[in-house]
């Protein structure tokens, strides 16, 4: 193989990237009545009609801690409040967040004009580049694995479950799947939400859970404290040899560039004046989980 760094994108096809828990239902907040014009109608520009308005319209699917609804009804996470600051510099001052019930329903519902950007951690692939626009990478973020308290089998990396023949839990259709079996785990056992993972291996059905440190320690640290597990040392997959490299973005329609290059502008002065990791921080995200220098959103959708 010739010599490359892969990305998590070699793995969509056998699964986007899944989230946490999500809290509450369907969500619909905002401090103000007003909504931007509809998408894509002529001479429409969403940057514009929002800025006019004070308001725009976003998406997020419910995820902790990278976008969710609270039991109060506040719509926040990594993302939304980003993209708050990022907006608020744009002079738009307030959001209309909608909760979409399945992941997979942000970029279909964007496109159907139901908002107008997706603020969900949504990991950049060629794929979704090819059916929405991406922001410059927000954030980058590598995987762990879920594990009794002690890790008894000493589970460090794909290849270690692989060759003492142990289960691993993963998120269904999430990129961990895809690790697992390029690594050549056999027992992979698919759940459809970060709790049931956890119990999964609290139960001993499996020996560890995969998934993003970030997701996994918010897991473990906020959202069951207690729970006899761990999460071990963050890393990189290798395949090939290679490490995976992941990073997530903010989503807009393909034709909405004044509004993403608007707000490219604005994240990247967020990121480099130190407030990014201020306000990202209380949701598990540190300097660490800042996009690599010189990884751009054109390496990460080219294939």
């Amino acid at each position: 193989m010739t010599d490359r760094t892969w990305s998590r994108r070699d793995f969509l096809r056998r699964g986007a990237v899944a989230g946490a828990v999500a809290l509450g239902g369907p969500a619909l907040l905002s401090a103000c009545t007003a909504a931007t014009p509809p998408p894509g109608a002529p001479g429409s520009n969403a940057l514009e009609a929002a800025r006019s308005a004070g308001s725009i319209r976003i998406g997020i699917a419910g995820e902790q801690p990278y976008g969710f609804t609270t039991p109060e009804g506040e719509t926040t996470g990594e993302a939304p409040e980003v993209a708050r600051a990022v907006l608020s510099a744009l002079g738009i001052g307030e959001v209309v967040a909608t909760q979409v019930p399945e992941f997979s329903a942000l970029i279909p519902s964007l496109n159907a004009g139901n908002y107008d950007m997706v603020c969900a951690g949504m990991n950049i692939t060629p794929e979704r580049c090819g059916q929405a626009a991406f922001s410059v990478p927000d954030y980058s973020a590598k995987t762990a694995f879920l594990v009794p308290t002690g890790n008894p089998q000493g589970i460090a990396t794909f290849e270690d479950v692989a060759a003492q023949g142990l289960g691993i839990a993963v998120l269904s259709a999430a990129v961990e799947q895809g690790y697992a079996e390029t690594a050549g785990v056999t027992d992979i056992q698919a759940f459809d939400s970060q709790n049931a993972l956890l119990q999964a291996v609290t139960d001993g059905r499996v020996a560890c859970a995969a998934l993003t440190d970030i997701s996994l320690r918010w897991l473990t640290g906020t959202l069951n404290p207690g729970a006899p597990v761990e999460v071990t040392e963050s890393f990189d997959p290798l395949v090939d040899g290679q490490p995976v490299v992941s990073a997530g973005g903010f989503v807009f329609r393909t034709a909405d560039t004044p509004l993403r290059e608007a707000f490219d502008a604005e994240l990247l002065a967020l990121q480099q004046s130190g407030r990014w990791v201020e306000i990202a921080s209380p949701f598990g995200f540190s300097e660490a989980n800042l996009p690599a220098e010189g990884l751009t959103t054109e390496q990460l959708c080219s294939a």
